[in-house]
């Protein structure tokens, strides 16, 4: 991989000229995207322009052919393997939540908060009172306080998403990916999952894969569209809704 001749000062990821290809369909072509501390952003497109590739390329889940991945600044990412990169503080929540559904939502964070240990040293670990009030943090940041002792099998699809992403939190990334949250939620899901992704930002960067205009809106946050595996515009959502090429390959379907 080619290293780069210079990362701007105060840049969190930096990916340039990413191409990645499969049997020769380039579902990243030249893909091109900054982001800095503290910013959170919507990634929009049709199918298969490259979003989820994007994302498995930066959490080392697939090795891009060319091109630039780094974090904060020095850590080139494409030397690293999706461990590693979950280790340096990068944090990926998939569109299925992936909660262990037999186990309360206080053991869930109890888990993620364990690192290494397996369940069932973690379940039988002692925590400290810092461990405790960390935990009790992130139920209320998630909405999940008054729902702590209840198997995560019985809560509803939006809040298993948030639990999922309070188990993310708990080992505090400094950056988030997160595939299209509000699918399947109900409206007040949404609105709330919003609320929660503006209060996140104030700690972490993250990057939200979305297909649901509305739930974009209420992030109110720059947009990046992506179209055939490279950046077609980038903007405020009432921006690229008004670009005629955006409007063609996207939002005119």
């Amino acid at each position: 991989m080619s290293k780069p001749k210079h990362i701007p000062q105060n840049t969190l990821l930096y990916v340039d000229g990413v191409t990645k290809s499969f049997d020769g369909f380039k579902a990243l072509n030249s893909l091109s995207l900054i982001m800095e501390p503290g910013e959170m952003r919507a990634i929009i497109g049709p199918n298969g322009a490259g979003k989820t590739t994007m994302m498995d390329v930066i959490t080392g889940k697939l090795r891009p052919d060319e091109g630039i991945v780094m974090f904060e600044q020095d850590i080139d990412l494409t030397q690293h393997d999706e461990a590693e990169i979950a280790n340096l503080g990068i944090g990926r929540k998939f569109q299925k939540p992936s909660v262990i559904e037999n186990l309360t939502v206080f053991e869930n964070l109890e888990l993620a908060l364990s690192g290494g240990r397996g369940v069932f040293q973690s379940l039988l670990h002692k925590l400290s009172n810092q461990s405790f009030g960390r935990i009790e943090e992130v139920l209320e940041l998630i909405r999940l306080q008054d729902k702590r002792s209840w198997l995560a099998g019985s809560l509803s699809h939006g809040q298993k998403q948030w639990l999922e992403i309070g188990m993310l939190i708990m080992q505090e990334p400094r950056l988030l990916l997160i595939d299209e949250p509000a699918a399947g939620m109900t409206d007040e899901e949404t609105a709330l999952t919003a609320e929660l992704f503006k209060q996140l930002a104030q700690d972490h960067s993250l990057v939200v894969v979305e297909h649901d205009m509305d739930f974009v809106k209420a992030l109110d946050c720059p947009v990046t569209v992506l179209h055939e595996g490279s950046v077609l515009a980038q903007g405020t959502l009432e921006q690229v809704q008004q670009n005629q090429q955006v409007i063609e390959v996207y939002l005119g379907r």
